[in-house]
């Protein structure tokens, strides 16, 4: 009885730890809307020195400096992790400025696209790099989201880049963090701490060149810029700490939960375009998502059993 309240409490500290890492990231728009008149290279840089600072703060306040140090000492003696933790560093910078400038380019809309496409693009590297294979429905669910992006493609004339690119860097950061094998603390502070040199020398520079943010001598500005570095840690804690509590299928249900009020957001309150092309494309792609999810339910893998014994 003890041993079954327990699973269930856990199971519950998981379910909401993990509902608002994905309800804070779904409202991260709102905050950068905020910053809307400071250029994107310049929010980024400041996102990730403060992140680093937050992040460190985090490992003393939670005495987790023992295990950074000897997390850090595993890559570093590790060539090929060594290289992994310098290109997920580059590709989380990159999907953070895409993403700050398109929500500030009013292109919410997009960016939820791209985060909802994300699992899909991440099935396809294991099929191109790790060599997985599908199952017919998962095959299914990749050919409905590339018709679904193909549709948005064919209205706008060219391919939805801020959706592509958001989806390409987060997927292959995955990738990257999964060969790392460290926790995501280890791994946030390092990936920030890599970057945090090349943020400070820009901020430096923009500043004797007499322009800068913190010389708008606004101190909502100057709070929102140093902010940046909780709202970017405080979900990732929070995520952390439902990942380990969770089935990754429960979670990867809660996940869709950020683009979905991503979306809503742009639309309803910043009422973004959404056209009939918007539909198709978002119909096309939550179905792929719907199959995705499904696909290994004992339904479907009898149903797939009983496809390929018609086809042979």
């Amino acid at each position: 009885m003890a041993e079954n309240a327990k699973y269930h409490s856990e199971h519950f500290t998981g379910v909401v730890s993990a509902a608002g890492a994905y309800l804070l990231w779904g409202i991260l728009p709102v905050y950068w809307k905020q910053l809307a008149y400071v250029p994107a290279y310049e929010i980024l840089a400041h996102r990730v020195i403060w992140s680093c600072v937050f992040m460190f703060a985090v490992l003393l306040a939670t005495r987790g400096i023992r295990q950074f140090a000897q997390e850090t000492l595993a890559i570093v003696h590790n060539p090929k992790k060594r290289l992994g933790l310098l290109v997920a560093s580059l590709l989380i910078s990159v999907n953070w400025l895409i993403y700050i400038w398109a929500v500030n380019a009013n292109r919410v809309v997009e960016t939820s696209l791209g985060y909802y496409i994300n699992p899909l693009v991440s099935v396809l590297l294991g099929i191109m790099v790790l060599k997985e294979r599908l199952s017919l429905w998962q095959s299914i669910s990749v050919v409905l989201a590339a018709a679904g992006v193909a549709a948005l493609a064919i209205s706008y004339g060219t391919i939805p880049w801020v959706s592509v690119s958001l989806a390409l860097s987060f997927a292959f950061y995955g990738m990257c963090k999964k060969m790392l094998g460290i926790g995501a603390v280890t791994s946030t502070t390092l990936e920030t701490l890599i970057v945090a040199p090349a943020a400070l020398v820009y901020l430096l520079y923009i500043a004797g060149q007499g322009g800068g943010a913190f010389h708008l001598d606004s101190l909502l500005t100057a709070a929102l810029l140093m902010g940046a570095g909780a709202v970017t840690a405080v979900p990732l804690l929070l995520f952390a700490s439902g990942a380990n509590r969770l089935s990754l299928s429960l979670l990867g249900f809660i996940q869709y939960m950020s683009p979905t009020i991503a979306l809503a957001l742009g639309v309803l309150l910043y009422h973004e375009p959404f056209t009939s092309a918007h539909l198709m494309a978002f119909s096309l792609i939550w179905l792929a998502l719907a199959v995705f999810s499904l696909a290994r339910t004992r339904f479907f893998v009898t149903a797939e059993g009983w496809l390929k014994k018609a086809a042979s």
